[in-house]
């Protein structure tokens, strides 16, 4: 996507916020709209699915702090602000043309593009005159006009989607972008939304000039046992009522594929969780833990000799009321 587009996407009108939003208010936005627009959640809607790639196009930028900056002075520039339009007309900003406009600011610069091709800059050309993505007027640190390093290319953005032990454990993706095919590597424990910035991935400098960056945003799918808590791993095991009342020992298995012993002990209630030292992700800087919560299976068909040691077991702890002072405390 080429900063010329950015001037006809209103990006937060896209994710229903205002252009003062916060990164938490963009990012809440985002997860609510790519939610209900999933195109796993609508199979036969493709305006779904188009609501849901609009909707990751425009938290890719807003949600980068230096693309949002860019975007804004953009809109401002191209949209929201000055107004430029082939032709001569009044004062910049009131359908002045961009020769008038550029002839003010930077002495005839609009000249040389007339002299090109005959037609007025497109937006690429406008940012490269301020340092290629946005760096600045001269004197500022920038490699526009009186800047000594020619402007980098244009930084672009992408998605992909991967499963949730590879996300864990790490992986391979490829990916093409602009017609070309990236490979990658995706380190252990990153978490869905996460965005890595890949150097030199993005659309090739002007004259030899470095290339832009590519800003790859990860989708992690879900799984139906594990789940990620920073660097922990979660799961919830089932255990039956005598397990519960007189203890056990589980094997727990590991997303390695091994498996891990781990002692309950008795009287553990449903719902409590034990820890798994050293048995979490593995990344390059720690070791997260494995954190089991366990979870009391209750028998939904019992008979004969069962239900009997129920009923004597229940007739053994007839004194103990498990919701004594819940009537009191709920009155306080």
């Amino acid at each position: 996507m080429s900063q010329q587009d950015w001037l006809e996407k209103d990006f937060y009108k896209v994710l229903g916020v205002s252009k003062e939003a916060s990164e938490k208010d963009i990012k809440k936005a985002y997860r609510k709209q790519a939610q209900k627009n999933h195109p796993d959640r609508n199979p036969d809607d493709p305006a779904a699915e188009e609501r849901f790639k609009e909707a990751g196009e425009a938290y890719s930028v807003l949600s980068d702090p230096e693309q949002r900056q860019q975007y804004d002075a953009i809109r401002a520039m191209g949209g929201g602000g000055a107004r430029f339009s082939a032709g001569q007309g009044g004062p910049a900003g009131a359908g002045a043309g961009f020769e008038d406009v550029f002839s003010s600011m930077f002495g005839g610069q609009a000249g040389a593009y007339s002299a090109r091709g005959g037609s007025n800059p497109d937006i690429d050309d406008l940012l490269r005159m301020f340092g290629g993505q946005g760096g600045g007027f001269p004197g500022q640190g920038g490699a526009g006009f009186g800047g000594s390093a020619p402007a980098k290319g244009q930084d672009i953005s992408a998605r992909t989607r991967i499963g949730f032990r590879e996300a864990a454990l790490g992986t391979e993706v490829r990916l093409t972008v602009d017609g070309r095919t990236i490979t990658t590597r995706i380190p252990a424990g990153v978490h869905d939304g996460q965005k890595i910035r890949l150097r030199g991935k993005g659309r090739p400098g002007p004259g030899g000039a470095p290339a832009g960056d590519l800003m790859l945003t990860l989708e992690v799918e879900p799984h139906e046992v594990w789940s990620m808590d920073g660097t922990n791993l979660r799961l919830t095991v089932p255990i039956s009522f005598d397990e519960a009342v007189l203890g056990t020992t589980l094997a727990v298995p590991l997303l390695s594929g091994d498996s891990v012993t781990l002692k309950v002990a008795p009287g553990t209630p449903t719902g409590r969780t034990l820890r798994v030292r050293g048995k979490g992700i593995a990344t390059k800087k720690t070791t997260g833990d494995l954190l089991v919560t366990v979870e009391v299976a209750v028998p939904t068909h019992v008979e004969g000799k069962a239900k009997r040691a129920v009923e004597d077991l229940r007739e053994a702890l007839a004194d103990e009321d498990p919701r004594a002072g819940l009537a009191a405390a709920a009155a306080r």
